[in-house]
């Protein structure tokens, strides 16, 4: 094949593990199983899972019968290298991949070696140095390696393409140097990270070949829907992926076809870019900022937390650039957030940021974006998981919309002075910012993707992927 459609990993790391943001002393249930083949953090399956599904891969049979492959993830905030294998044999033409061994790059993501091109080789060097010792070197030359970039390139693609491809470039060399079969580095589109999502998810659940199972999460009785939708969650987009039911399609931009294991599938997707989490942060706070002599009393922040910005950083993306223009001159240099610590008031704040005034199909989500009703399980991975895990509402029995409500009310409430105490462990900006990731999260699936109290039981947070013998 040439340029790689084939990964969907996310930079989507999780925070340390922590008590219970409103019982610290809470225990921790493991789950276990006797076919257990391993333990996959979801992010890391997500790339050559989509890939091998697609039946893209068409390397030469090896004389173990077997294949290695190397995706890099280079995400906004970081980059990992995942190493797969797979049996030479496809199920109808489609593969079947285990992964083997994650190696997390030291350092920020690729996005920031725009003024540092020459350091992208030191960058890489270690954990491309572990796939060299693992993979065996009879096997090297025969081993593809995939780098996709994710939201993150897409938006320093979207303010200067020239520096975006003088990286990509700058990579393409540095992996290109060793010895395995480099197939490119790019730039994923919004609808390839939705779409290989929903393939990830429906390959892990075994809705493709029913030879995998997720033991957690087995179909309710009566549901009709043969896959399960994909909801994600990162820092600079979110994608919602699904197969609707006899709906007729009013947007074709939103719609692709794949054929996976001998059968047809529509999907509906789209791509929010600058709806992650961290950029709708970025953009509430712009627009807060309006009409302030530079201090934002902020319900998304606990009571007594503080925490100040450089005018500049705040619109150093695309994504504030709307707000840009009430201080076309920068008044001041920087600015100061000091949390007051109310949910309600955070989540009004917030659903300013979705614009539903208009809509030029029969059912939009926000910002004039067509979108069917959502219907059947979803599963929703990536930053939706690591928030819902901290606030301790990922099982069936707790993730419920009026039970998300009641432990956010709760705990947004609580002084930051607290909350140091109970999380000490936890890094300060993922503490922080729990309140107002939660608060967005509720707001983006109700309000965004219009799931209601309803169809909230339907939503699966997940994290691990227990993948039994094949």
């Amino acid at each position: 094949m040439g340029v790689p459609q084939h990964l969907i990993i996310r930079d989507r790391g999780a925070p340390p593990k922590r008590p219970h943001p409103s019982c610290p002393e809470s225990e921790v249930k493991i789950f276990c199983s006797k076919n257990i083949l391993g333990i996959l953090g979801f992010s890391s399956v997500i790339a050559v899972v989509a890939l091998l599904a697609l039946g893209l891969t068409q390397n030469k049979p090896l004389p173990e019968n077997v294949k290695f492959g190397i995706v890099l993830d280079a995400g906004s905030s970081h980059t990992n290298l995942y190493i797969y294998k797979w049996p030479a044999e496809k199920e109808n033409d489609t593969g079947v991949v285990t992964q083997i061994e994650e190696c997390k790059v030291k350092g920020p993501g690729i996005s920031e070696f725009a003024q540092k091109l020459s350091e992208i080789d030191i960058y890489l060097t270690a954990c491309m140095e572990r796939a060299r010792k693992v993979i065996p070197t009879s096997q090297h030359t025969e081993t593809p390696v995939y780098l996709g970039a994710t939201a993150g390139m897409r938006l320093l693609r979207m303010e200067n393409e020239r520096l975006a491809d003088k990286i990509l470039a700058a990579v393409a060399h540095s992996i290109s140097s060793y010895p395995f079969d480099f197939q490119g580095a790019r730039i994923l589109t919004g609808q390839e990270e939705g779409a290989y999502g929903w393939i990830t998810i429906n390959y892990l659940l075994g809705r493709f070949t029913q030879k995998l199972s997720w033991f957690n999460l087995k179909p309710s009785e009566g549901d009709t829907q043969e896959t399960y939708g994909a909801l994600d969650l990162g820092g600079a987009s979110t994608q919602i992926t699904f197969v609707p039911r006899n709906e007729t399609t009013e947007s074709s931009n939103t719609t692709l076809h794949f054929r996976l294991y001998g059968k047809n599938y529509g999907v509906y997707t789209h791509s929010f870019l600058c709806y992650g989490k961290d950029q709708a942060l970025l953009q509430k706070l712009s627009k807060d900022l309006q009409g302030t002599n530079g201090t934002i009393r902020d319900p998304c922040f606990h009571s007594g937390y503080q925490r100040k910005m450089n005018m500049s950083d705040l619109y150093d993306a695309p994504c504030t650039r709307r707000f840009e223009a009430t201080f076309p001159f920068l008044p001041f240099p920087e600015f100061e957030v000091r949390g007051t610590g109310n949910y309600r008031q955070c989540r009004r704040s917030i659903l300013q940021l979705f614009n539903t005034s208009y809509c030029p199909y029969s059912s939009c989500s926000f910002n004039g974006i067509f979108l069917p009703s959502p219907q059947g399980n979803f599963g929703a991975f990536s930053a939706f998981y690591y928030v819902m895990e901290f606030l301790n509402l990922t099982s069936e029995e707790q993730s419920t919309h009026k039970k998300m409500i009641n432990t956010l009310e709760k705990f947004c409430s609580r002084p930051w002075e607290e909350l140091q105490m109970y999380f000490g462990e936890v890094k300060e900006k993922y503490l922080s910012e729990y309140c107002f990731s939660g608060t967005y999260i509720l707001a983006l699936l109700l309000n965004g993707y219009h799931f209601t109290a309803e169809s909230w039981k339907n939503i699966h947070f997940m994290g691990k992927v227990l993948l039994p013998f094949l």
